[in-house]
């Protein structure tokens, strides 16, 4: 189960990476302003099949691994409807998480990021909840994470939350997903099992959730190959962000597997920086006059090099202008 932690408010709206009572508090970026529109309370979720996939995949290799007895989780975007909400993405909690066997603290900077760049991808998504696992068997979220969770699921749409708990505990056969007609807010695949829940704004405890599994993509699985790229740089391109207009992402290849790409447009037209990100390098790029062009600023972080990068050809373009 969750213990909780106390931090203050404010250092919780501007540092991304503090959390309030509850350690898995979701950054600022992720909630979502209220949106013009009538919600009931949540009669069920639903979830694609790839992002169900992520999740079971990524629990059982998380066992298998150094880490196994600490917990993992999982932010959830998706779609807000009426009366349910569809789950279309899974941001990690990433390699840079705090957790135990007792608790998860998620590396909010990583997810903000995350966030950004799915978003671009589909504008629709919004968080509609969170899902960790539990050492155990305790299939339902403790007296500590509802501490956490209730001091913020107010501010998603709606007012209402989806919440998933992972377990090893389950007796399900090998290699097929189970549903559950009896507990049809449980889902098992092996050993593993997921139990699914809500919380409204203002409930006292949380209620069992009916689970629907659909056709679709688990829209931040790109992403995964490169978390520890989105985690590494995360404050520095969220920065980017958020002082240059028109920044996009992308996935490409890189020298050793897949990297992140990150693009800003300059001011004559057609040009652009790039920036190629991978585990252990930083590679930077200029687009002008139809010529790209790799450039070193020598910069610890992304975002000075961006900035040296940008002072040079400012230079360059004043003593342009100023020769006769």
């Amino acid at each position: 189960m969750l213990q909780a932690l106390v931090s203050s408010a404010c250092r919780l709206l501007n540092h991304l990476s503090r959390t309030l009572t509850g350690e898995r508090l979701p950054p600022p970026e992720l909630l979502a302003s209220p949106a013009p529109k009538t919600y009931r309370r949540l009669a069920r979720v639903r979830v694609t099949d790839q992002v169900c996939r992520t999740m079971f995949e990524e629990f059982g290799a998380h066992r298998r691994s150094e880490r196994g007895d600490e917990e993992i989780g999982w932010v959830l975007l998706g779609v807000r409807e009426e009366s349910d909400a569809l789950v279309l993405a899974t941001l990690p909690a990433g390699a840079n998480r705090s957790a135990g066997v007792a608790h998860v603290r998620f590396n909010s900077n990583g997810q903000a990021l995350g966030s950004r760049i799915v978003r671009q991808w589909d504008r629709r998504l919004t968080l509609v909840g969170v899902v960790h696992t539990h050492p155990g068997s305790l299939r339902h979220p403790s007296e500590g994470d509802y501490q956490g969770d209730s001091l913020w699921v107010g501010q998603l749409r709606g007012g209402d939350g989806i919440f998933g708990i992972g377990t090893a505990d389950a007796k399900g056969l090998n290699g097929t997903l189970v549903a559950h007609q009896s507990e049809q807010h449980r889902q098992t695949l092996g050993e593993l099992n997921f139990s699914w829940y809500a919380l409204a704004h203002g409930d006292k405890r949380y209620r069992k959730l009916p689970l629907e599994v659909t056709l679709g993509p688990d829209l931040a699985k790109p992403l995964h190959p490169v978390w520890d790229v989105v985690e590494t740089h995360a404050e520095a391109l969220d920065c980017l962000c958020r002082q240059q207009a028109g920044m996009s992402f992308d996935i490409v290849a890189g020298v050793e597997g897949p990297a992140l790409a990150a693009q800003m447009p300059l001011a004559d037209k057609g040009s652009f920086l790039r920036i190629v990100l991978e585990r252990d390098e930083v590679r930077y790029f200029v687009q002008q006059e139809g010529l790209l062009s790799a450039v070193d600023p020598d910069a610890d972080t992304v975002n000075r090099g961006v900035y040296l990068i940008l002072a040079e050809l400012a230079n360059l373009k004043n003593n342009a202008l100023a020769a006769p």
